[in-house]
């Protein structure tokens, strides 16, 4: 019986291609949407979590001040050597730590000149960013120590000076300061807010302090947790030392600021999460609209039949037979509108998805309940029509004209 009212439903869909191809755009369109949303959504996600665990894993960022951003809170003094030291010393849980001071410069070689971000940092860095050298050497503790006029380049700043020529060995000026180029850094490419990873020179601390700032103070300290230790843990005996350092008394706020990127990423994915969850339920609005408009042309083809559903009727057919062969047409239409649609979305999802430079994530949960709801959507509203072919008086039926 079922098998029967199915090829029914298939041959009053061919009769009229054109309408029923109309009555499937709706479905067509609102699964496409909700699947292509969902998808770039998950891959802007995933992108989110990648560009933040390149920072480093289990990363640690100790900055002055008490708020986030640019600049440092007033009274806020910079860290010293003496603090980092102590970090490494007395907390057993941490793999590396690493000073940093930086400041924005122009690198000169040659008849070329880029402005990047010249950083003072040891050998430290490298363990902390999970950064290797793609040629060259890092810094030896001689350099690090006597605070030698050498430098590790970005890969930007290698295709800006060097092109494709190999830098190693030759010397570049960082404004005043000239210094030889002994490594190269492996390429991460962009982070979090389009910065370019890639885009720095790093260069000894000492040598940073004595030839560049000045000063002996340390902007930043980045804290690389051990793969088994608790970010949350180190980060709270971080607090707790510094603030004995500091001097800090118990009704004293911190007058430092301890970020961990386990933490950003994590509430960066879920505010990206939220906004794809809110454009699939927007997007989930069409699917709406689709059924509405199944239901309209539905009420259309149960007019144009009525003469041929009061046959079906006077010959013996139930009303239950009625009702079911035009549920069974409206679900058809609406089912066959979700596989096309989502063969339009992966379509669609791949192209955005290499357009925008984010990862193609398709998530094969929402595409099955993107079809499940069309089917569901196309019951949904062929039940009225369908209820109203079913309650046709024959006589009457047969009668209209």
């Amino acid at each position: 019986m079922l098998w029967t009212t199915l090829l029914l439903s298939l041959q009053a869909i061919r009769r009229n291609p054109l309408r029923s191809g109309l009555t499937m755009l709706g479905i067509v369109i609102g699964v496409a949407a909700v699947i292509v949303m969902v998808t770039i959504g998950s891959g802007a996600t995933a992108q989110v979590r990648q560009q933040i665990a390149s920072l480093g894993s289990n990363l640690l960022m100790v900055t002055p001040g008490r708020r986030m951003g640019p600049g440092q809170a007033a009274g806020a003094g910079p860290f010293t050597v003496a603090d980092v030291q102590a970090i490494a010393r007395e907390l057993p849980s941490i793999a590396a730590v690493a000073p940093t001071s930086s400041q924005s410069m122009i690198a000169i070689h040659g008849n070329e000149n880029w402005s990047t971000t010249v950083t003072g940092t040891d050998d430290a860095y490298l363990a902390a960013r999970k950064w290797r050298l793609a040629a060259g050497r890092s810094f030896s503790p001689s350099e690090l120590r006597g605070g030698a006029p050498v430098c590790i380049i970005g890969a930007t700043v290698r295709a800006k000076l060097f092109g494709t020529r190999n830098p190693i060995g030759t010397r570049i000026r960082l404004q005043k300061l000239s210094c030889e180029v002994i490594g190269l850094l492996e390429a991460k490419g962009q982070a979090g807010m389009g910065m370019d990873q890639d885009d720095l020179a790093l260069i000894p601390l000492r040598t940073f302090q004595r030839r560049v700032a000045g000063n002996a103070d340390v902007r930043t300290i980045l804290v690389s947790v051990r793969e088994d230790g608790s970010t949350e843990r180190v980060k709270a005996d971080v607090e707790r030392l510094l603030r004995e350092r500091r001097h800090l008394s118990a009704s004293e706020e911190d007058d430092f600021n301890v970020m961990d990127m386990k933490e950003i990423s994590q509430t960066l994915a879920g505010t990206t999460q939220t906004l794809t969850a809110l454009l699939g339920a927007v997007a989930a609005v069409s699917l709406l609209v689709g059924g509405i408009g199944i239901m309209n042309i539905m009420l259309v083809s149960v007019t144009e039949r009525t003469r041929e559903i009061g046959i079906r009727l006077a010959i013996g057919a139930l009303e239950r037979d009625v009702l079911l062969q035009f549920l069974v047409e409206a679900m058809v239409l609406s089912s066959l509108g979700g596989l096309l649609g989502i063969g339009v979305a992966i379509g669609t999802s791949a192209v955005l998805a290499a357009w925008l430079n984010v990862p193609f994530v398709l998530d094969a949960a929402i595409v099955l309940v993107a079809f499940v709801f069309s089917a569901a959507v196309g019951v949904l509203f062929g039940f009225f029509p369908a209820r109203r072919a079913a309650h046709l008086n024959p006589i009457d039926a047969l009668r209209y004209e």
